[in-house]
């Protein structure tokens, strides 16, 4: 089972060390780590990608709850949310074969960020399996590097559903 944790923290000297030491010295997995500052600018966003059982993810966040510089922790696999990330895949580049990698680039919304005489570097977000499927068309190419920046994510606010007004009629 894959958690997403969103961790609100002082952005303070330490604070990462202080989060990524309590999952290593407790032998928990972090597949993926983002951290940023916020609108604050004394408060930082970690969005942690994790997995495990049920029960070991829950320790995890009662863990983090209890760290020093923790201002809150959120659950987001279980909350509506919005998820992406940003990859840079640099794949090898031969004549004849430009059309066919700009035409994949294109399917999935991405940018040519870089071009030389031996390699092209597409830039491309979204959701993870969005960057699996964009690199797996890009393999037969020959796939050279692929930096992926972790996911980002937000709780999604709740929307608020308008029904239309039924027609009066008067007779």
């Amino acid at each position: 089972m894959k958690k997403i944790i969103s961790v609100l923290v002082e952005n303070k000297f330490g604070a990462l060390n202080r989060v990524a030491t309590m999952f290593s010295g407790r032998g928990f997995n972090i597949h993926s780590i983002s951290i940023g500052v916020t609108e604050d600018p004394e408060v930082s966003r970690m969005t942690i990608v994790t997995s495990g059982e049920a029960n070991i993810l829950d320790q995890v966040i009662k863990q983090l709850n209890r760290l020093i510089d923790i201002i809150k922790v959120i659950d987001l696999s279980a909350e509506h949310h919005v998820a992406r990330e940003l990859a840079m895949i640099s794949v090898n580049y031969q004549k004849g074969i430009r059309s066919e990698i700009m035409n994949i680039c294109e399917v999935f919304q991405g940018k040519v960020v870089d071009i030389t005489i031996k390699s092209i570097t597409i830039e491309v977000t979204g959701p993870p399996d969005k960057i699996d499927a964009i690199i797996n068309m890009l393999t037969p190419y020959g796939i050279k590097d692929v930096a992926r920046s972790g996911l980002v994510a937000l709780k999604r606010e709740e929307q608020i559903i308008i029904k239309p007004k039924k027609e009066v009629t008067i007779s």
